[in-house]
């Protein structure tokens, strides 16, 4: 169940920053916690993609960041852990804090982004949006588009032919930057009818998952799984070419078990990669890239109207019926005074 409530402004600890949350999206897992196909610590403030103003900074945080709009990293992190160090994977720190993923009693509170106001961390990174890039197109970038960057990096800056299983936003981010990229054809397969639609603006070329079995077996240099869904796993292995890659994206929850013997994946002499979120420089090539490609794509349609804060249940019930890449929100924007900095 969801319920207001009210959380004092803080005063600001060292590197943080006080952001008024302009505009927030509903991400496929927020949905996967409401649905209990995860578990979070509760209470919380859910949500995670977002974009905002940033009203104050503590010490050590750039004060030329106030009256910036900014998005900032899914995660924060420490700086110094073997896994921030020497594996580059700073969003599986020893001490990982999550935005949207935290009690209400972990530092303010003030840790998601269904809220007037979010608390950002001094491992977080902060990248300023430029004018150019809407809310709307910059709320579902430092998650959604980040994580696609992170996808598609270890990739050929050009290729072939890719396979994105999945026509949600993931998979329309996916055919945007491997086109982009030089890549000559990307065949996005969707289930639901009525996402079809929305492939071929961003790139790519729609195919039913009743209709992907005409793809031929050993065709395609890489495969990218946004559906969520482990049964498309063999299908995905059917299509890859002998040394391919197959990229799993979208089966981050428990409901997970694929399906598939060893021999499928020594004889084709594949590289099985998974991608959970991103690592900063991730979260910098996709505000770059959405600005760069501001005019070449429909990225407006991407999100709903926004619904105000009092209306969440109303956002969380249209999110579940898929019928938009992202459901919007837009929080009341308090007016600031006295906020403390330290």
């Amino acid at each position: 169940a969801m319920e207001f409530c009210s959380i004092p402004l803080p005063v600001l600890g060292p590197g943080e920053a006080l952001v008024a949350v302009s505009l927030a999206t509903i991400c496929g897992s927020d949905l996967h916690t409401f649905e209990g196909r995860r578990t979070e610590p509760t209470p919380a403030v859910l949500g995670h993609e977002g974009v905002g103003v940033v009203i104050a900074v503590g010490v050590e945080r750039d004060p030329a960041l106030v009256g910036r709009r900014v998005t900032w990293t899914i995660a924060d992190s420490c700086g110094c852990c073997r896994p921030c160090v020497d594996w580059e994977l700073p969003q599986k720190c020893e001490t990982l804090f999550k935005y949207g993923h935290a009690s209400l009693n972990s530092g303010t509170g003030l840790n998601g982004c269904y809220s007037t106001h979010v608390v950002l961390r001094r491992g977080t990174t902060v990248i300023p949006i430029p004018d150019s890039i809407s809310d709307a197109l910059a709320a579902p970038v430092n998650c959604a588009l980040a994580t696609m960057c992170a996808a598609i990096e270890r990739l050929p800056n050009s290729g072939g032919t890719a396979v994105i299983q999945g026509g949600g936003l993931l998979g329309l981010y996916g055919s945007a930057l491997l086109r982009t990229r030089g890549w000559k054809r990307v065949i996005v397969v969707e289930a639901r009818q009525d996402r079809l639609s929305w492939i071929r603006p961003f790139g790519g070329e729609p195919v039913s998952a009743l209709d992907s079995g005409g793809i031929p077996s050993g065709t395609v240099d890489a495969v990218l799984e946004t559906a969520g869904n482990p049964s498309v796993v063999a299908e995905g292995i059917r299509m890859v070419r002998a040394g391919g890659d197959y990229v799993w994206v979208g089966m981050v929850h428990p409901q997970s078990a694929v399906e598939l013997t060893g021999e499928s994946v020594i004889r084709k002499c594949l590289t099985i990669r998974g991608v959970h979120n991103y690592v900063p420089r991730h979260l910098k090539a996709a505000v770059d890239f959405l600005a760069a490609h501001v005019g070449d794509y429909p990225w407006s349609q991407l999100v709903s109207p926004p619904f105000p804060l009092e209306r969440m249940d109303e956002a969380i019930e249209l999110a579940k019926t898929g019928k938009w890449p992202r459901v919007s929100v837009q929080p009341a924007i308090c007016e600031m005074s006295g906020v403390s900095e330290t």
